[in-house]
């Protein structure tokens, strides 16, 4: 405040010192009137003159506007006034600006009267608090300064929103006001808070912003729409644009899908405005936020996955193939569809099959190629190619082929009529343009990327270079077109695409090392001093002669690797070698592309080098330099350690794999274990049945044999006889009936009894099997033994059910005697006086049909009896047979733990040799080490195998435990 009163001291004196005197005038009537009407007045005065005499009023009132705004909140129209005043005093307007002097304009008074306006941070809360009025005249000019005072100091006023007591919801509830005005400032308010500031971000996404400002983008007509969906799409970029958190909630809410309707941008070509076209852009820019490279991997093909399914991508493809489409709009459309297929193979393979709408149709990448090896297309429209058709090969190795192939001599198109991508990339290889030059070269690395199959598929492709001669390889007509000295451009992008092909592949290297002219060639670049612009070629130069080194195989004897390195020594020195591989690195663009993957140059002149070849530089300059350096010797020992090393790995692989086949032995084995378990808890389940229904067949038998003895009471009256005989066919009818269940609980339970000798059969036929290793058959004796246990448990019971059974079938066989007795004392009737001989003989012979039937019934039984005590005699067979088979498991049993024992001592001395394998491979990679070559370091992989075998040492001792 000192230094503004000093500032406004400084000023001349004049018209303004009357002003400056009306102004205290008016703050005074502010500061004591106690009529409102008085103040409300005065504070409108004020305002009036903020805007010219914008220091002035800063100065003396902005103490009293804020004691406005905290005394007379109850009048909205006073408040508007102190809102606006301020608004007027903290704000930069650019007209007023102009007009200042040039004392005025090299101050900032905005930002220093902000920092004064939020030195008390309960002003903001203040502000915050006013927002809450619905009153046009007051939450209007509050979003205005609240705006303001965010643009001049963002970070400490988004500090203090961020502290305030539901001060982020109290600005969202803006973007639900009916009022268009304040709807659309508050989203630039908005806009303005959520500026880098993460936590504030988050807050803003999950106060459901994604979904109100997706509403109001539909509403106001989705890209058709004016500057307030622009203001929107601005406001979901600060939201989602380097923020994971709310970049998957994006994802997760499901509103990637609500963004399709944003590109449906018809069939006319016609309506096209400024509006339009920005409206788009920035659309694109959103998809691309949520696709980016520099995202976490997961989140990205989430996103990219979430695109494809909801036709997202198929949208932009429809755009990227119609006609009459803006060239700007086209150009992001590419880099858009780039990204969104960028590593993931679906929508790549998607891309593959889309068609321009062409006679022929031809494929879109074709289109795209034919229009970045156009020198009359646009530099940026060139460059999005190029990007879209390295996203489109990157970690895509079907569509390496795809391009490859296109190449080869077999499926080339005879006929002439239709352009291949391969073709495509040869003419722009071969042209007189140096950025067709540099753009196929790069297209074509990218094809060659991480695929050594493609690396030696493209030896196979020929060129004819002119009638009568006979075709020469790709790689001779690259070399060719270096050696007569073209452009930089095209040098450099040829020396990129020979060290991407020859890198990791011994078959190019010797391809490339047979055209005798290859290697004096390039020792003649780096040995010369040549000037600034050259420099980089011998650089690459250098790169490429030291991957014909490394990656030697020695299979050409006069370009051994010892020989190449004298040659080196001889005609340029190692020092001077290295020094000229530096120079890649060193180059001012090769930091800036290998930045971001997108090849974004100013100017054609920039475009030098390749994301991808920056990072095979800094993977291979290391190394080449330490080939240059080692003696023949050491490459000697160094292949030779190689070797052992490789029959060490050997020997540990045949190990590990013949562990990885005992543990699918053993999982088999517990998945028989499994089923075996299964079967006896299902059978248990079934005896406990028959044991319910052979209890309740006893408490009906009982039942019955109450009932008979009820009703025959030991009378000797003829009626008594004749009842008995009338009830007795019923009894016995009954009582077979009973006979007939019991012998068909029998059958089961021998039907049970069969199934149990079966699987005692596969267990005895699982543990004499051959193939079984020294681990599972430890782990099969353990569990085989307490199998048998349980099976012999279940035996004794079925044994003990079946004894039960016989003693029901005697008491059966003794209730019938007892039964045929009766019925032969009832037999014989007794005389009664009076009656004629002639009814008694008919009741004589009656009561013979009666016991006739009665016998014949009983004898029927009797076989009955008889072949239910034969079934019994056989079941018993079984079960001693059983039990001789379970003596015969025992004894194998022991043996078994015999042949444990042994497999266990085999056991500890192959882990001996492992022990002694392990320590000669580490003295060898000390040596190689020591020797200075680099050496991939497995220390993860062996403890992985040291925890596995301690693993199933300790299976091993707790299945042996038991046993």
């Amino acid at each position: 405040m000192n230094f503004l009163r000093g500032v406004m001291g400084g000023q001349s004196a004049g018209p303004q010192h009357t002003e400056a005197e009306t102004i205290q005038k008016l703050c005074d009537r502010v500061a004591s009137s106690t009529l409102l009407d008085d103040r409300r007045n005065a504070v409108r005065a004020l305002k009036s003159l903020s805007k010219k005499y914008r220091l002035e009023v800063g100065i003396q009132a902005m103490e009293h506007l804020i004691h406005v705004l905290q005394t007379d909140r109850s009048d909205s129209e006073i408040i508007g006034y102190a809102l606006d005043t301020l608004y007027n005093i903290i704000s930069n307007d650019e007209e007023e600006e102009v007009e200042e002097n040039s004392t005025r304009q090299s101050e900032d008074l905005g930002s220093q009267f902000t920092e004064i306006f939020i030195k008390q941070p309960e002003n903001v809360t203040l502000l915050l608090s006013l927002l809450e009025e619905f009153d046009f005249h007051v939450r209007w000019p509050g979003v205005k300064l609240l705006t303001s005072l965010l643009k001049q100091l963002g970070p400490q006023v988004q500090q203090i929103i961020l502290v305030s007591p539901m001060g982020v919801s109290r600005l969202m509830d803006l973007l639900a006001d009916s009022r268009e005005v304040i709807r659309n400032d508050g989203v630039l308010l908005l806009q303005a808070l959520t500026r880098s500031n993460g936590a504030i971000q988050k807050i803003v996404a999950f106060e459901n912003a994604f979904e109100r400002l997706l509403d109001i983008i539909t509403e106001e007509g989705n890209s058709d729409g004016g500057i307030v969906v622009e203001d929107c799409l601005i406001l979901l970029q600060n939201l989602l644009k380097n923020n994971n958190s709310n970049q998957n909630f994006f994802k997760e809410g499901s509103y990637i899908q609500r963004m399709k309707p944003w590109f449906d941008v018809g069939d006319e070509n016609s309506g096209w405005s400024a509006q339009k076209v920005t409206n788009l852009h920035v659309m694109l820019q959103l998809v691309r936020v949520l696709v980016s490279p520099t995202n976490p991997p997961g989140a990205t093909s989430s996103c990219q996955k979430a695109m494809f399914q909801c036709g997202l991508l198929q949208q932009l493809c429809t755009i990227l193939m119609a006609t009459g489409v803006p060239a700007d709009i086209l150009t992001e459309t590419i880099n858009t569809v780039s990204e969104v297929i960028r590593g993931y193979q679906v929508n790549q393979d998607y891309f593959a099959s889309v068609n321009a709408p062409s006679n022929p149709p031809r494929p879109a990448i074709v289109v795209l190629l034919m229009s970045m090896v156009n020198e009359r297309q646009p530099f940026v429209l060139r460059c999005a190619v190029l990007y879209c058709f390295q996203c489109f090969l990157y970690k895509n190795q079907k569509g390496q082929g795809e391009i490859v192939s296109t190449l080869l001599p077999s499926t080339i198109d005879a006929t002439g009529n239709s352009v291949s991508a391969g073709q495509l990339l040869c003419g722009g290889l071969f042209s007189t343009d140096s950025l067709s030059n540099w753009c196929a070269a790069v297209a074509l690395a990218h094809a060659l990327q991480e695929n050594a199959t493609q690396k030696e598929q493209l030896l196979r492709v020929q060129l004819a270079t002119s009638i009568g001669n006979p075709p020469v390889s790709l790689l001779q007509q690259c070399t060719n077109i270096l050696s007569q000295g073209s452009k930089i451009q095209t040098r450099v992008g040829l020396l990129m695409l020979l060290c991407t092909w020859l890198s990791n592949c011994p078959i190019a290297v010797t391809h490339f090392l047979h055209n005798s002219a290859n290697v004096p060639f390039l020792t003649g670049q780096i040995a010369e001093n040549l000037g600034e612009e050259e420099q980089l070629v011998q650089g690459l130069c250098a790169l490429l002669l030291g991957i014909s080194i490394y990656f030697n195989d020695n299979s050409l004897e006069s370009y051994m690797k010892e020989k190449l390195k004298q040659l080196i020594e001889k005609r340029i020195g190692k020092e001077n070698f290295i020094e000229k591989l530096g120079f890649i690195s060193k180059h001012e663009l090769y930091s800036r592309a290998s930045q971001k993957p997108q090849p974004n140059f100013p100017s054609p002149e920039y475009m030098i080098f390749d994301h991808e070849f920056t990072k095979l530089v800094k993977e291979l300059e290391g190394v080449i330099t330490k080939a240059i350096y080692k003696s023949s010797e050491e490459d000697k020992k160094e292949e030779e350690v190689k070797k052992t090393l490789e029959q060490h790995d050997s020997i540990v692989t045949h190990y590990k794999n013949m562990i990885r086949e005992q543990d699918l032995q053993l999982e088999e084995l517990k998945q028989q274990i499994s089923t075996l378990k299964c079967q006896n808890e299902q059978l248990q389940t079934a005896v406990t049945q028959q044991v319910s229904q052979i209890q309740q067949h006893k408490d009906q038998y009982n039942l019955l044999k109450v009932q008979l003895g009820k009703d025959n009471p030991h009378q000797g009256s003829y009626s008594d006889a004749t009842q008995m005989n009338g009830i007795q066919p019923e009894e016995v009818g009954r009582l077979r009936e009973e006979i007939e269940e019991l012998k068909s609980n029998q059958e089961l339970l021998q039907s049970q009894l069969a199934e149990k000798d079966s699987l005692i059969e596969n267990l005895k036929s699982s543990q004499a099997s051959p193939g079984t290793n020294e681990q599972s058959s430890a782990t099969a004796s353990a569990q085989d033994s307490e199998q048998i246990a349980e099976l012999k448990q279940e035996l004794a019971t079925l044994k003990s059910q079946l004894n039960s059974q016989s003693v029901e079938i005697t008491k059966l066989q003794t209730e019938k005697q007892e039964l045929l007795q009766k019925t032969e004392t009832f037999a014989k009737p007794a005389p009664v006086p009076g009656e004629s001989e002639a009814v008694a003989a008919a009741k004589t012979t009656d009561v013979e049909g009666r016991l006739s039937a009665l016998l014949q019934e009983t004898k029927e039984l009797k076989n009955e009896i008889k072949a239910l005590s034969e079934e019994r005699a056989a079941i018993k067979e079984q079960l001693d047979a059983s039990n001789s088979t379970i003596a015969i498991l025992q004894n194998e049993k022991n043996k078994l733990e015999v042949d444990v024992t042994d497999s266990k001592k085999e056991q500890d001395d192959l882990l001996v040799l492992l022990a002694d394998q392990d320590q000669k491979i580490f003295s060898l990679k000390n040596k190689l080490k020591e020797l200075g070559h680099p050496v991939e370091e497995e220390d993860e992989l062996e403890s992985g195998d040291q925890d596995d075998e301690e693993d199933e040492d300790e299976d091993n001792g707790k299945d042996q435990g038991p046993i």
